[in-house]
């Protein structure tokens, strides 16, 4: 991959504005198969590789973290097929480490956090990272009462049924354990038993599944809990999440008392007290790898003792107090068939490699993204060579793949000596192939630089661009409408009856309408039926009202994900008043666009685009007409128990002593303050430490209370 190799040093800030963009996109896209779906279109390297270059760019360029950032979200929202379970408290993922120094820099970390002098005094655990599916496992009086998937970390579908039928997880827990009891690890699937199901599956003439963690994870959501049984689910308990007491202190000793409860604990985890002893113990799990009946991915260290991890907290989507030892991925060679342009909803043209099958590690890998037009040619975004010799990817070319896991590879380099003699370079499309408009790449007025994105510049004339928004605007994180998936969207946007058509948003709330009166209707056509029409019609009701952060996020803004959706809504509170503020913050640098910048994650960028998006007259009339026929409701105020600073505005100034900045804006955030970099009229509360300067003295001309470090301290309770 490109990016991986372009050192980040060498970016500008507007390049790395970009490319921030671009990372939140493709990620959030590849999180949403692999946790929603378990249909992962890149492999485990691919994405490592993503989440990697986007983590890097963000420690280089700190004030240009996006809210819809990877390293501020987690996992992907349920499916839908399932119930839902909101998770007592939170299922985060974890960052990742791929080297000796970035571990070395991870324990060094724990230490700085802490205000300590790394001297070997703190313990970590270090346990194998199982390739599985992340299972949350409720007790109440001791008896299982639920279990929910991780989902997007606050809601998991409640697969209780098909938890029970796995014999390893004990039903009941022993009379000394606490009443309530959340345990949460890893559902997977043995190597040894995925083999003997493919070989079955193969005697039966049937198709053969393609790895042990999507076969697990498919088998753990059958809605026949019998099929789920017949499929020999494991589980290793190693984390836990509400606790009406705590039977430990450590995290090797709650491991302990999962193992003491009847759960199956991992017996590769260690207990170690160095950097040196921690890279030892993953040597070695990484040479029994190939030996043991289970897929892992790496290791996961974690803080030892529990009040040092309470101390630690938590960034938006992970803890500060662990991380997981990802493993080399593995490697092969195939060769390149075709290069295909692929139309995403924001114009962008994606070409993609269709690979000859090529098998690595028993995955059969046929696609892989080429990105854009210069990774094709082997160019950074700074316009250095990106592949040791500097070649060009072309049809018929023989490439080293790369892949970690999943199904589909990373293109490393190109072997030169297998080109074929009629290999041409590749000539990227100046039109686009959907609907024949100019494609351009657009020019950084500051930078004088090309965007690395070629784009359509047909916007909803393109039918590409259209079609795809209505696939965004009805999908799972946003609308939501069962019963119109891919193939149905296809349908309705192609169709020339007027009282079948969906070409923008709100033709879907006057469908059921239309068909009153329509001679065509739509339950006589092929593959739909009456029962099929009343379920679609009645989903799209269910939807006339929704959670304005939703509405927000449907609307399909660029660079709005649904972590800025949430941001915005809990910040505004009504569509109208965020409506009414977008639009007032089109002269830049008035209140409207300051108190829109002033919110912690929305960048200039961010800002900009949104703006823009409220300027744009076609916009207006689409949402107009959309409020017509829906409600968004307003957003409820975020509270945490007796929290004093819930829905609180707080900025931090100077240099603080009672507490790094860090721990300060953990703590706020987790008592359900908002933390923003600047002072505006909105704000509640400014902290300030010793050498306090400008945001100082604007809370003092607004008004804004004032306090120091202490009386803070004082408010929320020490």
């Amino acid at each position: 991959m490109a990016d991986e190799l372009i050192p980040v040093e060498k970016l500008t800030e507007d390049a790395a504005r970009v490319e921030l963009q671009r990372l939140a996109a493709e990620i959030a896209h590849h999180d949403a198969l692999y946790h929603g779906k378990d249909q992962p279109e890149i492999s485990d390297a691919d994405y490592d590789a993503l989440k990697r270059r986007n983590d890097a760019i963000e420690a280089q360029f700190p004030t240009l973290v996006r809210t819809d950032s990877p390293s501020q979200r987690v996992g992907a929202a349920p499916t839908g097929v399932f119930a839902q379970i909101t998770h007592a408290r939170p299922m985060l993922s974890l960052d990742n480490t791929f080297s000796d120094e970035d571990v070395q820099d991870f324990v060094a970390s724990v230490y700085r956090f802490l205000g300590q002098m790394p001297d070997n005094s703190i313990a970590f655990t270090a346990e194998p990272k199982i390739d599985g599916l992340s299972m949350s496992i409720r007790y109440e009086g001791r008896k299982l009462k639920t279990a929910a998937t991780r989902g997007d970390g606050t809601t998991g579908e409640n697969v209780t049924a098909n938890i029970l039928t796995i014999k390893e997880i004990p039903t009941e827990l022993p009379e000394d354990a606490p009443d309530v009891v959340e345990v949460r690890g890893e559902v997977y699937m043995a190597k040894s038993d995925f083999l003997a199901l493919n070989a079955q599956m193969e005697a039966e003439g049937k198709q053969t599944y393609v790895n042990p963690r999507n076969t697990a994870a498919g088998s753990l959501r059958q809605l026949d809990a019998k099929v789920t049984a017949s499929r020999k689910l494991r589980f290793f308990a190693y984390a836990w999440g509400e606790m009406s007491e705590m039977p430990a202190d450590t995290q090797h000793g709650m491991v302990e008392v999962f193992r003491r409860w009847g759960f199956p604990v991992n017996p590769l985890t260690r207990r170690l007290t160095s950097v040196e002893e921690i890279l030892a113990h993953y040597r070695e799990i990484g040479l029994q790898r190939a030996d043991l009946d289970y897929d892992i991915d790496g290791v996961v260290y974690k803080v030892d003792r529990l009040d040092l991890q309470a101390r630690l907290g938590f960034r938006s989507r992970s803890p500060r107090w662990a991380t997981a030892h990802k493993f080399p991925a593995e490697q092969a060679f195939t060769r390149v068939e075709k290069i295909d342009i692929q139309v995403g909803r924001t114009g962008a043209l994606t070409p993609v490699a269709r690979l000859e099958p090529i098998t690595v590690g028993g995955v059969v890998v046929t696609n892989a993204t080429l990105h854009n037009a210069d990774y094709i040619l082997g160019i950074g975004n700074s316009g250095e060579r990106i592949r040791p010799e500097g070649h060009d990817i072309r049809v018929g070319d023989t490439v080293i793949v790369q892949r970690a896991g999943d199904v589909i590879p990373q293109v490393l380099d190109v072997v030169l000596e297998k080109r074929p003699d009629d290999a041409v370079a590749y000539d990227f499309p100046k039109t686009c192939p959907v609907c024949g408009s100019h494609a351009v790449r657009e020019r950084n007025e500051k930078t004088g630089k090309l965007d690395s994105v070629t784009r359509c510049t047909g916007g909803f004339v393109c039918s590409a661009q259209a079609k795809e928004h209505i696939k965004h605007f009805v999908s799972r994180n946003a609308f939501d409408i069962e019963g119109l998936g891919t193939k149905q969207v296809d349908f309705f946007f192609e169709s020339e009856d007027p009282a079948l058509m969906i070409r923008t948003a709100p033709d879907i709330f006057t469908l059921k309408k239309r068909q009153e009166t329509s001679l065509a209707k739509l339950e006589n056509i092929e593959g739909f039926g009456r029962v099929s029409v009343r379920k679609l019609f009645d989903a799209i009701d269910a939807r006339r009202e929704i959670a304005l952060n939703r509405f927000i996020f449907a609307l399909g803004i660029r660079h709005v994900g649904e972590t800025t959706a949430k941001l915005l809504a809990r910040s505004y509170g009504s569509y109208a008043h965020f409506s009414e503020a977008m639009q007032a913050a089109a002269p830049k640098f008035g209140e409207a666009w300051n108190e829109l910048n002033a919110i912690e994650g929305i960048g200039e960028v961010v800002a900009a685009s949104i703006v823009e998006f409220f300027k744009e007259p076609r916009n207006l009339e689409v949402v107009s007409r959309l409020l017509d026929e829906v409600t968004p409701q307003d957003a409820e105020a975020q509270a945490v128990g007796d929290s004093p600073v819930a829905g609180k505005t707080v900025v931090f100034t100077g240099s603080l002593e009672r507490f790094t900045r860090d721990e300060a804006k953990a703590r706020a955030e987790g008592l359900g303050a908002k933390v923003a970099g600047s002072v505006s009229k909105k704000t509640d509360y400014v902290v300030a430490g010793p050498g306090a300067g400008s945001k100082l003295d604007k809370a003092r001309e607004l008004g804004v209370s004032v306090m120091t470090e202490d009386e803070w301290l004082a408010l929320i309770g020490g």
